[in-house]
């Protein structure tokens, strides 16, 4: 080891003889296993760090270490007190993924741990002053530069340190010297960093600090802000922070962080490099209104018939593809909601088909460079708040807002239905199929409103049984009476005990021999499904009629009908599978018991979004290993934070151009009850191979949809503002092709739209790699315990080179 340029025993090596070297050597050896033996067992002052986990794990050998040392034992004390808590109180289920995804205040044994956490906080400065008062010496700049090389150098194991002290005693004598020199530095560097990180935590408020590098903004946070970073991302890691990177050893890296950065660097490069040389663009019929699963035109060909609208359903390709869609020539940001519901920019989907069909009807029209929605429809032509507010004058228990809080608007057009339904607080899934009304669903995510593409032909509707406090049908062109009134049964599956069906079509007030055919054919079948008549009326500004119909509450007309037509469904018929599951003429019991889904009606909104439902038992465990209902409240709680402290101040998102959102991997629709104040709707994504948590979502008056993530999802490109995904990468990578779902999350999302993933660290880095690949802005990321968190905005970046999808080719 090289002697230090201000060593104090310079002097002394040329004046020993042999034994002195010997009996030195002897006595240097046991004063380092004295003081080794003493500083393994010092407790380090606590100090918050945003380092990450590569340098969480160093081994600590001497209490004369940097700062950002010192900050990563502790967090190594706080992970094995963690540890031994869970060890005594049994296993503990976490958010599925990881231990660290919740905050300290969610977890079992947490308090505890902040208690021991405090208890080492007062302990330790007093041990640190002793063995600083030990060893006094004059602090020089120079002599703390030194230190920091020599901060690089000990990383190195203990028997190495002995070894080299027995074979270089002039140096150990040295070292010595520098030890004292280190420990007078640390205790002043100490409390120059606790000033000066008073300063920088008001610093990370500002939008401004989303994008800065590491080197710009380095040490630690005060202990203040690491107790609020807890709350915003789990397990202490801060999302206030606004680093790319969180390495943290001065300006050298350790050797454990280098060689893990490289098997990383190495893990993802093949799929790095694979990408920035195949990003292609699609080249496909549709063009830039792609969608890979209801654009298969080579499946479509081969259907034996299309009398069921088979030919509108999903056939997803086995291969999805992993190019990117193009964009409409003079594409531009999307205009702002509620604005976007009265014009959007042509040129953002240029198609006007359907304003000349429909214009008449005020659907949409045309004019300069927008597209205009004047807010009506088929059945409401002088507006959509003129038609919603006579439906609840025609039937006052259906309380818009209060009573009725969840509305799926069957052959929704344009959706302005649900469009002015927000007025009344109300949140409508509307749906249609891509069919010859051009891009009526895409008309409606570019207003703002939500919707997906879906046909009711052969197979169920991706959504649980005995969800929708109503459903809606304005001249939505489906044959309910046909087949044993096989869909409308489906609608009966879908309606929540008690719910209404409303209907606005031409066989209730017009006398054309086939309106009235379908007409008495209407009243069979909605008689032998027990449904109540609540409401016949005429509205005469719009010259139509409505009917309205009510789903029973008990079995007791089922169990009286004279014929059992049409039947009620088999025991082992299961309503709320709805995954590629054929529909069934037939109807499924209603519940009975007092603590089954469904027996009751919901708690009115809003109070139905914060409290768990009343058929969640405490003897079943939740998602997260809890008892159901703590289960529920805790995720709630946990994401209430994390909005409030992290996404809504701490990305720098301006929250005023995000309206259509996406929870790729819910769970209890938490994120979703968190951002109810917001001008935001957010869909809520259940996998289905995941718990079947979407009855649960639907309770508390959110809404959602069933989707496997190897599939493409039944959307338009360019529907989404803001798509969120916690620990979704992960577990797609290891079922499927994580570069198509990449494809997939740019086919969806809005130039300058931004994701949010949470995710393991080596997700974390894999997507920031290929999203820089695809051009993307890397607004944050940051690691913390083998866990991180990406936020990106696509840009308007496209590729040149271009890719056929002969599947796709009509």
């Amino acid at each position: 080891m090289a002697l230090g340029k201000y060593s104090r025993v310079d002097g002394r090596k040329s004046s020993s003889g042999y034994c002195s070297t010997v009996t030195i050597v002897v006595f240097v050896a046991l004063c380092l296993v004295g003081v080794w033996m003493m500083t393994s067992s010092t407790v380090v002052p606590v100090q918050p760090s945003d380092v990450s986990q590569e340098n969480k794990n160093e081994l600590k050998t001497d209490v004369t270490e940097t700062n950002a040392e010192n900050q990563n034992d502790a967090t190594n004390n706080e992970d094995n007190s963690n540890a031994n808590e869970d060890n005594s109180e049994g296993k503990q289920k976490q958010f599925e993924d990881n231990p660290g995804d919740l905050p300290d205040d969610a977890t079992k044994g947490d308090n505890n741990v902040g208690s021991n956490n405090q208890a080492e906080k007062n302990e330790a400065p007093e041990e640190t002053d002793k063995s600083t008062e030990q060893k006094p010496v004059e602090e020089k700049k120079d002599e703390v530069e030194e230190k920091k090389e020599e901060d690089g150098s000990k990383d190195e194991s203990e028997n190495g340190e002995k070894k080299k002290a027995e074979e270089n005693n002039q140096d150990s004598e040295s070292d010595d010297t520098k030890e004292n020199t280190s420990d007078d530095s640390d205790k002043k560097s100490e409390e120059n960093n606790s000033d000066e990180n008073e300063k920088k935590s008001d610093d990370n408020n500002g939008e401004g600090q989303i994008e800065e590098k590491v080197d710009d903004k380095k040490d630690d946070k005060s202990d203040e802000n690491k107790e609020k970073s807890s709350e915003v991302f789990p397990s202490g890691s801060q999302l206030e922070l606004t680093n790319e990177s969180t390495v943290q050893n001065g300006s050298f890296s350790t050797q454990a962080t280098e060689s893990k950065k490289e098997k990383e660097a190495q893990k993802s490069s093949q799929s790095e490099s694979q990408s920035k040389s195949t990003w292609k663009l699609c080249n496909t019929t549709a063009g830039y209104d792609y969608i890979p699963c209801l654009d298969n035109l080579e499946a479509i060909k081969k259907l034996h018939t299309t009398k069921h609208y088979e030919h509108r359903e999903r056939h997803c390709p086995d291969n999805p593809p992993t190019c990117l869609v193009p964009l409409p020539e003079g594409y531009q940001r999307s205009i702002e909601w509620p604005i976007s519901r009265e014009k959007i920019w042509y040129h953002n989907v240029p198609h006007t088909k359907l304003a000349e069909v429909k214009g008449h009807q005020n659907w949409v029209k045309v004019s300069g460079e927008y597209l205009t929605f004047p807010g009506g429809g088929t059945q409401f032509k002088h507006g959509a708040l003129h038609y919603i507010d006579f439906i609840q004058q025609s039937v006052p228990e259906v309380a818009w807002g209060k009573r009725s809080r969840l509305v799926l608007d069957v052959g929704c057009g344009v959706a302005s239905f649900g469009g002015f339904l927000f007025d009344k607080d109300v949140l409508t899934m509307s749906l249609a199929p891509k069919d010859e009304h051009e891009a009526q669903v895409q008309f409606a995510l570019e207003r703002g409103i939500p919707a997906i593409s879906a046909v009711m032909g052969t197979k169920r509707l991706p959504y649980p049984g005995r969800v929708f406090d109503v459903v809606h049908c304005a001249r939505c062109r489906v044959p309910w009476h046909i087949e044993g009134g096989k869909l409308l049964l489906e609608l009966n599956r879908l309606l929540r005990p008690g719910g209404f069906f409303v209907w606005s079509a031409t066989p209730i007030y017009q006398k054309l021999e086939e309106d009235v055919e379908i007409w008495e054919d209407m009243k069979k079948l909605t008689q032998a499904m027990c449904w109540e008549v609540v409401s016949i009326t005429k509205d005469r500004v719009n010259g139509v009629g409505i009917a309205v119909y009510r789903k029973p509450l008990t079995n007791e007309c089922y169990e009286q009908r004279p014929k059992s037509d049409p039947p009620l469904c088999e025991e082992s018929d299961d309503p709320n599978a709805a995954w590629n599951v054929p529909l069934q003429a037939c109807m499924h019991k209603l519940p009975v018991a007092s603590t089954e889904r469904g027996s009751q009606w919901p708690e009115l909104w809003p109070a139905r979004a914060a409290k768990a439902p009343y058929w969640l038992s405490s003897s079943e465990v939740g998602v997260y290993g809890k008892p159901a209902p703590e289960d529920f409240a805790t995720d709630y709680e946990h994401w209430k934070r994390v909005v409030k402290n992290s996404y809504l101040s701490g990305l720098g998102i301006n929250w005023s151009t995000v309206r259509n959102a996406m929870d790729m991997r819910a769970v209890y629709g938490g994120l979703a009850a968190a951002m109810k104040e917001l001008n935001v709707w957010v869909m809520n994504i259940v996998s289905i191979d995941a718990p079947d948590t979407l009855p649960i979502i639907y309770e508390r008056g959110l809404f959602g949809i069933y989707h496997d993530w190897c599939e493409s999802f039944s959307t338009y490109p360019r529907s989404y503002d803001l798509l969120h995904a916690d620990h979704l990468f992960s577990k797609i990578k290891t079922k499927c092709n994580i570069m198509a779902l990449v494809a997939e999350v740019d086919r969806i999302l809005r130039p300058e739209g931004k994701i949010i993933i949470r995710d393991t660290i080596e997700i974390i880095n894999e997507m920031e790699s290929v999203f820089r690949s695809m051009h993307w802005d890397i607004r944050m990321t940051y690691s913390k315990d083998k866990e991180g968190l990406l936020c990106a905005q696509k840009s308007m970046w496209r590729p040149t080179e271009v890719e056929t999808v002969t599947y796709a080719i009509g």
